[in-house]
């Protein structure tokens, strides 16, 4: 068998075994009593959970990964470790938001300059940094947001990630897909423990590094021309749309985007009468439907590509307008309590 294939095959299953059995592990450690999830106005769980599947998704992936980095991949890699440090500080004892914000941009300036240093010259190229920088903070928080209901944040990673990575591959930017298999492989992992009904939480230490790595190798395959830069936006964009969205509409109301709520669509739904598990089998249907059709685009002409994200646009619309047709049919209470985190 091929070096490269055999390669292929350790970086595919190796993640998934080892974050597996770390969270066996964590579940039962003292840093599982320590992180545990206790319910409160916000939350869909009615049982303290441990939240100790980020941490071990990282664990299965990060060394993986870097074994088969570029520098660039390494440095940024390097970055999730330090964001994992600062939210695992965060999920055993809250963190304000002036410490975890900058940290949140930090990483994304890193991503930035290691990615895009030829894209930075004259105003226009600064300005075009500072739009990344921004987008890319915005997507290490949004993945935290849409973290909120069993299997939803894992089966986002796992697809999301493993399309980058077939892509990545298929343009043989090796190192880039092998980070981007990793991680798909770590949350399928995770996924074991985290489908309904979870025994196990992402936390923080998980959400805010898949978020900005989200960001930052969709940058990286756009610089090495291993996809255009409107994939991972399409890959992502059941999380793109779902936070965007919800955080518009509160600041629309002039509600406190800071505080924690039940307001985004996963959690109205529930709250009107899904399942958990409906609702994450109707997510990793959504979720797998886009990443097709995004890999379809890329073999398209710009009008084939173009319609395909336009009737996507419109199916994101009418999915908005039915679910809260199917929301007011079941009101119910939205309550909101001071949340520690940002955002909504």
């Amino acid at each position: 068998m091929a070096p490269r294939v055999m390669s292929l095959i350790a970086v595919l299953l190796a993640p998934m075994v080892i974050t597996a059995c770390a969270i066996a592990l964590l579940r039962r450690s003292r840093i599982a009593r320590l992180l545990g999830d206790r319910p409160n106005e916000r939350s869909l769980h009615s049982e303290v959970t441990p939240r100790v599947g980020g941490l071990a998704v990282l664990i299965g992936a990060l060394p993986i990964a870097a074994w088969h980095s570029t520098t660039a991949l390494g440095l940024v890699l390097g970055a999730a470790a330090l964001l994992a440090i600062v939210s695992l500080a965060d999920d055993a004892q809250s963190l304000p938001v002036a410490v975890r914000l900058p940290a949140h941009f930090a990483a994304a300036v890193v991503a930035v300059l290691v990615f895009a240093p030829g894209w930075l010259e004259g105003a226009s190229g600064w300005a075009l940094a500072l739009v990344l920088t921004c987008a890319i903070a915005w997507m290490t928080n949004l993945f935290n947001f849409m973290d909120g209901a069993d299997g939803l944040a894992g089966g986002m990673a796992a697809i999301g990630f493993g399309t980058l990575g077939w892509v990545a591959w298929q343009a043989s930017a090796l190192p880039l897909a092998a980070s981007c298999i990793a991680l798909a492989s770590a949350s399928v992992g995770f996924l074991a423990w985290n489908l309904p009904p979870a025994r196990v939480f992402m936390g923080d230490a998980g959400s805010i590094p898949l978020g900005f790595l989200a960001g930052a190798l969709g940058l990286a395959g756009v610089a090495e021309a291993a996809w255009p830069w409107w994939f991972p936006l399409m890959i992502f964009s059941p999380f793109i749309v779902d936070a965007s969205v919800t955080l518009l509409r509160r600041a629309i109301r002039r509600e406190p985007v800071w505080r924690a709520h039940r307001q985004h669509a996963y959690q109205r739904l529930v709250l009107a009468g899904w399942s958990k598990r409906r609702l994450a089998v109707a997510s990793f249907a959504l979720m797998a439907a886009v990443a097709a059709s995004a890999c379809a685009a890329l073999r398209l002409g710009a009008t084939g590509r173009y319609a395909i994200i336009s009737v996507w646009a419109v199916a994101f619309l009418l999915l908005f307008a039915t679910i809260e047709w199917r929301c007011r049919k079941s009101p119910t209470r939205d309550q909101e309590t001071p949340a520690s985190g940002l955002g909504p």
